[in-house]
């Protein structure tokens, strides 16, 4: 299979044309959804101008286990279509900015708080399919030692999140939830390669933080869950999504719908084979048995939607303004000018 190193990334252009740092995805993806209504790129035979595609990969998730098992780029080759791998990316932000930048086509199935936030700053990207999987696993985590054992124990402390991203949604849900003022815990803004070393060296206090960099630590630090987004949040605010250029979907639709199923047929085989997985995430990880234990337990179920489910686009709108509102995103934004079904 064709690999690549991760580009170079300029950190202005990252900030304007991707929004700010930011969360990732989750492993593991299962059945496809019906279709509704949205924007469309799509004809009667579909259009391709290009026989390479070049799909961006983290250290985790869906894109990691089709890299590493080659049925992916089996059955693309199959359709006529090369695969190049771009990354690893350790969040979506710069995943999405070598979507802007134009050395990868599509991000690697991330959260779609960044991608927003990159829409609402000029980015001309579209979602082109989604999944919700379960059970959510992001989680605020703290050292057993620290003495904090609750979400209103956070008063005066230090709080790490990826900014605009699942880290920091998932403490400002659990703060609302438990009635502390956002304005009595200091937020500190890290990306999850600086977040975890600060965290273990007591530099913050807490970590908001996503699967399997939060299990890792958990393992790591010997932390405890005081959030869980599983059996927590009330409702979900975030979605993975996979995102391009909207030039790029209606130019090469077929090619789109190509590598859309192909992702479906990855999914379908990792939540049937949940241990082989976590295996092949665990060899990229390096993290012990007992974390990739623990994350095959989840038996994570995961969904597609397509970019015009209707239903599908109205929860996600009102995650959207949910996050507009409590100015994670600048403002408030319409999903479905931005979805794209092929």
């Amino acid at each position: 299979m064709t690999r690549s190193d991760i580009p170079r990334i300029d950190r202005r252009r990252l900030l304007q044309g991707a929004g700010l740092a930011l969360g990732s995805t989750a492993a593991g993806l299962g059945l496809c959804a019906g279709p509704a209504r949205a924007q469309t790129a799509r004809n009667t035979e579909g259009t391709r101008n290009t026989d390479t595609v070049r799909l961006g990969w983290g250290r985790g998730g869906l894109p990691l286990i089709a890299r590493e098992r080659g049925e992916f780029e089996k059955s693309l080759a199959d359709r006529g279509i090369k695969v190049k791998w771009v990354g690893p990316f350790p969040n979506h932000a710069p995943s999405l900015q070598a979507v802007v930048g134009g050395s990868a086509d599509f991000g690697f199935w991330g959260s779609t708080t960044p991608a927003l936030a990159a829409i609402i700053a000029g980015s001309p990207l579209v979602f082109t399919n989604f999944n919700v999987y379960s059970p959510r696993s992001t989680a605020i985590i703290v050292k057993k030692n620290a003495g904090i054992d609750s979400v209103k124990d956070l008063v005066g402390k230090k709080v790490a999140v990826n900014r605009s991203g699942l880290g920091e949604f998932l403490l400002v849900a659990a703060l609302e939830k438990h009635g502390v003022d956002r304005s009595s815990v200091e937020v500190v803004y890290l990306n999850p390669p600086d977040a975890s070393p600060a965290f273990g060296q007591g530099r913050v206090d807490a970590w908001s933080m996503w699967t399997p960099a939060v299990d890792i630590a958990r393992d790591q630090y010997g932390a405890k869950d005081i959030f869980f987004e599983g059996t927590d949040l009330d409702f979900l605010i975030d979605y993975s999504s996979l995102v391009t250029l909207r030039d790029f979907a209606t130019k090469n639709s077929a090619l789109v719908r190509a590598v859309i199923d192909a992702y479906a047929r990855e999914g379908r085989w990792i939540s049937e084979n949940p241990v082989a997985a976590e295996t092949i995430a665990q060899k990229e990880g390096k993290y012990s048995d007992a974390v990739r234990d623990h994350l095959a337990g989840y038996k994570r179920q995961n969904r597609f939607y397509e970019a015009d489910d209707a239903a599908f686009l109205a929860d996600f709108q009102k995650a959207a303004d949910w996050l507009a509102d409590r100015s994670i995103l600048p403002q408030r934004v319409r999903v479905a000018d931005y979805a794209v079904r092929v």
